[in-house]
């Protein structure tokens, strides 16, 4: 076909549009009848166009063809994790996760087998061991040349978390700049931001005033250099479906943005999980609904690797059946729903692309803000970050509460015949544990707690 359709029609501003849209609307008001209030701050109009724009947006960076997925193991037992790591890489996981408890796991028998050319490695660790990582580094660069092994290092993230540093400040700071020092590698925890109820601007604010903190910490510092970190961000996507979008897209411009200033990578990798926040015990079939579409926000978004959350996973031990269909929802979207054909996907969206350029943008404000008044670190000690976390998460509350916020067959439509008490293997609620911390914990709380906790009293 020569002649494109498209010449036959005569093109339309927005304000003709919006004229339109008004006649249509016969005396309602415009602003309060379609344009959408959200929690960010940002209003979301009925329709965007190219004449909003002063010039078109770049292209951007991610190449969403390239995301893998990741398969998240927990290493008790190495010979254990070892085995599950193998039937996972063998049923199409193309990337693991092990989080490490303890330095009794043998890192010989928890990488035996696993090929590191073929399969990439991120590993957390519960502790802070410049020995364990030392002897990570020897044995995967022993098995190969170029190892791909990513070590996750956040003494922060775990400050924000738990309220205490693994053991003081000077020694988790020593500790920490030898492993970024012989890794080259840094990790930030923007999960707990979401998963505690922060607000999409607040999670990318403070994750890059987190990030902030470190590079002031190296460029400060005269035996280490940023030219060669690589940093991980380990992200968690909610089910508002084109804000999750934006919101990597963003990360990956602000990132660029800051690093640019300290000389830094201003590339990096992006690991996206979907949050636990909406995550329900009841009808939670449901779960797998909203897992699927937050990992689709985190492909065309552009994260790296995809680590899906099992759909029991609140109520159940790690089982065998739940990995495996978690881990299937992942290889239906690549292998069947064509998400690893085309890269910058939500590229020239004009939605998509004003909503990342607003959040970006307030998140940057934001920033600002934090550093202006000591930093990071500085807010997280007089309890500022934490009291923010606490109104926006009390203001989704409310929501759900008030059912403005769904969650279906939890709050809207719940099955008043399914019972839970006896199908929990482990607590699915909020555990509280008294003991002394330097600062007040982020706590991580799902919204429908309260709810099922008076649903189970009943059954």
């Amino acid at each position: 076909m020569s002649k494109s359709l498209f010449n036959d029609f005569e093109a339309l501003s927005s304000k003709a549009w919006k004229q339109k849209i008004q006649v249509d609307l016969k005396g309602a008001d415009y602003n309060d009848t379609l344009i959408w209030k959200t929690n960010e701050g940002i209003d979301v109009k009925p329709f965007y166009h190219a004449d909003e724009f002063e010039s078109l947006p770049e292209i951007s960076n991610s190449k969403a063809t390239h995301w893998k997925i990741s398969q998240s193991i927990t290493a008790i037992d190495a010979k254990t994790a070892n085995s599950i790591a193998l039937d996972a890489i063998n049923r199409g996981a193309e990337s693991l996760i092990f989080n490490i408890e303890s330095e009794n796991v043998s890192i010989n028998d928890l990488f035996q087998d696993i090929d590191l050319t073929k399969t990439s490695v991120d590993i957390k660790c519960d502790f802070l061991s410049k020995d364990y990582v030392e002897n990570i580094l020897d044995v995967t660069l022993s098995a190969v040349e170029e190892s791909r092994v990513n070590i996750h290092t956040d003494i922060l993230g775990h400050l924000a978390k738990t309220g205490n540093w693994y053991n003081n400040l000077n020694d988790d700071h020593s500790k920490f700049d030898s492993i970024v020092t012989s890794t080259n590698q840094l990790s930030i925890d923007l999960s707990l931001y979401q998963n505690a109820g922060a607000t999409i601007v607040q999670q990318l604010a403070y994750g890059l005033a987190h990030a902030n903190e470190y590079l002031n910490h190296f460029e400060n510092s005269k035996d280490a250099s940023l030219r060669d970190v690589e940093i991980t961000f380990n992200l968690a996507t909610s089910s508002n479906y084109f804000f999750e979008i934006a919101k990597i897209r963003g990360l990956r411009q602000l990132w660029e943005t800051l690093a640019s200033e300290y000389g830094a990578h201003t590339d990096c990798r992006i690991i996206a999980t979907p949050s636990k926040r909406n995550k329900t015990i009841y009808d939670y079939n449901v779960n797998m609904l909203r897992t699927t579409t937050e990992c689709m926000s985190a492909i065309l978004g552009g994260a790296n690797f995809i680590c899906n959350l099992p759909y029991d996973t609140l109520f159940h031990k790690s089982n065998e059946f739940g990995e495996r269909i978690s881990r299937n929802q992942l290889l239906v979207l690549k292998n069947e729903s064509y998400f690893d054909k085309v890269n910058n996907p939500a590229d020239g969206a004009y939605y998509i692309e004003s909503l990342t350029e607003q959040l970006a943008q307030k998140a940057l404000i934001l920033f600002k803000d934090i550093e202006a008044n000591g930093g990071f670190l500085t807010q997280l000690k007089e309890g500022t970050i934490q009291r923010k976390i606490k109104e926006s998460a009390a203001k989704e509350q409310a929501d759900f509460d008030t059912e403005k916020l769904v969650l279906l067959g939890t709050n809207k439509h719940p099955n008043l015949a399914d019972n839970m008490k006896d199908d929990l293997e482990t607590s699915p609620f909020l555990q509280i544990e008294k003991r002394k911390t330097l600062i007040e914990p982020i706590i991580q709380k799902r919204l429908s707690e309260k709810l099922e906790i008076k649903r189970l009293n009943k059954e």
